[in-house]
């Protein structure tokens, strides 16, 4: 399967948000307010007002998005403002497993190094058992529990992102 990463344009909008809803919708049972949370789930494109909207496409249709947070700009208030932040990572669920999601969160962490940040954060929660998994594997680790969100446990994730002197002198753009 190959699948492509570009950014997200205003046209990706409603599979954006189609494929958010189908990818949480697992989850459906475990939030107290399904539809309050729904909605906003359901409006991931939003996000591109103030992220960095990845797309992830296959055969030209949307399967996956992320949105990346640079260092400095807006974020939850349990995440620090220098970190560079990954929010809302969702794959088609018929496509999981096929590399999708780990690919755009490596965008994230290649954009992250890009920004200049020294960590990457996230919040997820354990019920999320295949992202959280992943995201274990690819060196973030537990940093402390955030307020449950509708009823639903969430923990901050972070991954020390390392680079050299020179990158540092020139903001990682090397």
């Amino acid at each position: 399967m190959r699948f492509e990463l570009r950014d997200f344009v205003a046209d990706d909008a409603p599979a954006v948000n189609r494929v958010a809803l189908a990818a949480f919708s697992q989850y459906r049972d475990r939030y107290e307010d399904w539809e309050s949370f729904s909605r906003l789930i359901g409006a991931m494109d939003m996000l591109a007002v103030s992220t960095e909207l990845i797309v992830a496409t296959l055969g030209g249709e949307v399967v996956g998005a992320v949105a990346y947070v640079a260092p400095e700009k807006p974020k939850a208030t349990f995440f620090e403002p220098d970190w560079a932040v990954l929010r809302i990572l969702v794959v088609e669920p018929s496509l999981r497993g096929q590399g999708i999601g780990r690919a755009l969160t490596d965008a994230c962490v290649s954009r992250a190094v890009r920004d200049g940040a020294t960590t990457m954060a996230l919040h997820t929660s354990p019920i999320m058992e295949v992202a959280l998994a992943m995201y274990l594997r690819m060196g973030f680790k537990f940093l402390r529990a955030v307020p449950p969100i509708h009823g639903v446990s969430y923990g901050v994730y972070v991954k020390p992102l390392f680079q050299t002197a020179s990158d540092a002198s020139d903001g990682g753009r090397s």
